[in-house]
C-alpha cells in the first residue's frame, strides 16, 4: 500500500505521533543560515508545533552522520579554502567548525530519543538488490524501512519519499502533488 504524503504545514500533531526527521530536516532547522529560507521557515514552524505537541522524536546514528557530514562540507565550502577536505580537517580552521557542528548536534539529541537502526535484522540482501537496479538512495531505504519497522512517520523533505509506502509528512510540492 502507498501512502500518500501529507503537508506538514498545515499538519495537526498529537502527542501519540512517532516521529523521524530526516538529516535535510534538521539541517533547515539547525544548518547554516539561508540553507533554503522558505523550507527553513516551513520545517522551523512546524519543528516548534511538534514541540508543542509533545510528539516524539525518534534519531538513529545514520541521521546524526549525515547531519554532520553534510553540516560539515556545506560550512568548508563556505570557508572557500583551497586545502581538499581531509587536509582542511587536519587544520586549525576546521576546529571552529567541528565545534560549532558538534553544538548544534547536541541540540538535535536533546529533543530525541535514539534508537537503532535495526540492522542485524534488516534484510540486506533485498534492500542491496534494489540498490543494484539504480535510481535509489541506500541511506532512504535504510530509513524507510526503519520507519516502516518501528511504525514511525517520516519529516523529510526529500522527494524520494514519495511513493515509499509508509507515513511521510513534507513541505516539498513535488511528493504532495
Amino acid at each position: 500500500m502507498v501512502n500518500k504524503p501529507l503537508s506538514i504545514a498545515n499538519y495537526e500533531f498529537q502527542p501519540e505521533d512517532e516521529l523521524f526527521l530526516d538529516a535535510n530536516i534538521w539541517l533547515l532547522i539547525y544548518g547554516p543560515q539561508n540553507y533554503n529560507r522558505s523550507r527553513e521557515m516551513v520545517y522551523s514552524s512546524a519543528f516548534r508545533r511538534i514541540l508543542e505537541a509533545q510528539s516524539s522524536i525518534h534519531i538513529d546514528v545514520l541521521i546524526v552522520s549525515e547531519f554532520i557530514n553534510t553540516h560539515t562540507r556545506i560550512l568548508w565550502r563556505q570557508t572557500r579554502s583551497q586545502l581538499h577536505f581531509k587536509a582542511f580537517r587536519n587544520s586549525s580552521q576546521f576546529k571552529p567548525i567541528a565545534k560549532e557542528v558538534a553544538g548544534k548536534m547536541t541540540r538535535v539529541l536533546s529533543h530525541c530519543s535514539r534508537i537503532e537502526n535495526q540492522f542485524s535484522s534488516l534484510d540486506i540482501e533485498s534492500l542491496l538488490d534494489e540498490y543494484a537496479k539504480g535510481g535509489t538512495d541506500f541511506n532512504d531505504q535504510v530509513i524507510g524501512n526503519l520507519c516502516k519497522c518501528k511504525n514511525l512517520k517520516l519529516v523529510t523533505d526529500d522527494g524520494d519519499f514519495k511513493n515509499c509506502g509508509i507515513s511521510v509528512l513534507t513541505a516539498n510540492h513535488n511528493m504532495l502533488c
